[in-house]
């Protein structure tokens, strides 16, 4: 008998699909997940590379040019708990679209823009596109990735991140010292990018946890049939069917998922913007060349550590990879801080292994929160959690070349340092061991 569902849907009336078949979805899945990852990475490390030049043209003062730099990060203040919302309510694949779509428009508007006030404003566009992707394509991956793949899919994310970073930064050098190109066009050229992925989008199906979570489940079991591992149907029979709400996020089920997964972020993301941004004149300050080989450098050494992350997050588990290196992190910037005559190269050689280390647990801040919460305020409690760590970077990013100025080098690693320190107590605390758990299981296994 046909069903309403399966009328409206015609995905619902096919049959189940063949394991290659589910295996080449997988992979175009995880594709264009990454793909946002990369943008997002991107559109945050071209902005170093010109900011001399923009802010030169513009006539920019450190405060128009922490502001600019931050105003992608607004951006995502806003748009991933927005966008949680509506991926919670409407679904996951019209959000899945619409943020791209955002993305590129505003990416676009870069090659025009002729002033601060509209260099700010289209920033905030892209971070608004960026927070939604946070919100939405991180409970996808969770939703359609196997148990035993999920951490290593979860942890390419990182990759993406850290990867699109470094190219950024590589390419917005290269172009910004060799080339005649404008400072509008080098930030311009994350459009193409947008436009690819927008396309290779096209057609993606909605998730079929998100579908059972809402009641549809006939849509689900085709849907799940048809594009997820053979024992994944019998877990996505196992969510609840309730509506979901922020204000679950606070409850006593699940408060202390809530604060792990924001806090956390926010403590391993806040030392990373700011160093990250402007290692230039970071590094300037202990009398390191700055440039290709300072910027890429730290990026390159960030991308291994996600890398080793990715290769061990099924062997070793979450909670050894993200405890151990938050102490270990907060305790190299300290020294940094405090070593006021150590030898650039002793400095330098502590600034990569804090890079390694930090971007190592980082990545942990792209797998849990899919994980400890449940289908019905997954997409909210991502947007959430992503909000409260943009807050964290922003604030980073902004103060950092007036702290650098006004405080000098010392003083600001030691705040890094408190940061970092704050991050690993929490996680001492709450971090969980989701290995091996599937998602109801994780979910269930947090809430208290």
């Amino acid at each position: 008998m046909t069903t309403m569902s399966s009328m409206k849907n015609p995905t619902a009336q096919r049959g189940p699909a063949s394991a290659a078949s589910k295996r080449r979805f997988l992979i175009r899945m995880v594709t264009v997940l990454i793909g946002g990852m990369v943008l997002d990475g991107y559109v945050l490390g071209i902005i170093g590379p010109v900011s001399g030049r923009m802010a030169e043209d513009l006539q920019l003062d450190a405060f128009w040019q922490g502001l600019i730099a931050a105003a992608a990060l607004i951006g995502i203040l806003i748009g991933s708990p927005l966008g949680g919302l509506a991926a919670d309510r409407w679904g996951r694949k019209p959000i899945f679209m619409f943020d791209i779509g955002l993305f590129a428009i505003a990416s676009g508007m870069q090659f025009f823009v002729d002033s601060p006030v509209w260099l700010i404003v289209v920033r905030l566009l892209m971070g608004i596109a960026i927070g939604t992707e946070y919100a939405v394509g991180w409970p996808l991956m969770a939703e359609f990735s196997p148990t035993h793949l999920r951490g290593k899919l979860m942890a390419a994310i990182g990759i993406a991140w850290y990867g699109g970073f470094m190219i950024a930064f590589l390419i917005g050098h290269l172009l910004n010292e060799y080339t005649d190109l404008s400072w509008h066009f080098i930030l311009g050229t994350s459009t193409f990018i947008a436009v690819a992925i927008f396309l290779a989008r096209l057609g993606m199906p909605e998730s079929p946890r998100w579908l059972w979570s809402v009641g549809r489940k006939d849509e689900a079991r085709a849907l799940a049939a048809r594009y997820m591992p053979d024992d994944a149907l019998d877990d996505v029979q196992h969510e609840d069917v309730r509506k979901g709400s922020f204000g679950m996020l606070f409850s006593r089920e699940y408060w202390r998922s809530t604060l792990f997964i924001s806090a956390f972020w926010f403590c391993a993301v806040t030392p990373y913007f700011a160093i990250a941004t402007f290692a230039d004149s970071v590094l300037e300050q202990y009398g390191l060349a700055g440039g290709l080989a300072g910027g890429v450098g730290l990026s390159a050494v960030a991308l291994a550590g996600v890398v080793v992350t990715f290769l061990l997050i099924e062997k070793i588990g979450r909670r050894t990879l993200t405890v151990p290196p938050q102490w270990l992190c907060a305790v190299v910037l300290a020294i940094i801080g405090l070593w006021a005559g150590a030898r650039a190269l002793v400095v330098l050689i502590l600034f990569l292994v804090f890079s390694f280390f930090n971007a190592g647990y980082n990545t942990l801040t792209n797998v849990y929160p899919g994980e400890v919460l449940p289908t019905e305020i997954r997409g909210i409690g991502t947007g959430f959690a992503a909000a409260v760590s943009r807050v964290g970077a922003g604030i980073g990013i902004f103060l950092l070349p007036m702290s650098m100025e006004s405080l000098g080098a010392g003083p600001t690693m030691l705040i890094a340092a408190g940061v970092a320190l704050l991050g690993a107590g929490l996680s001492q605390w709450l971090a969980p061991e989701t290995k091996g758990k599937t998602l109801t299981e994780a979910a269930a296994g947090y809430a208290h």
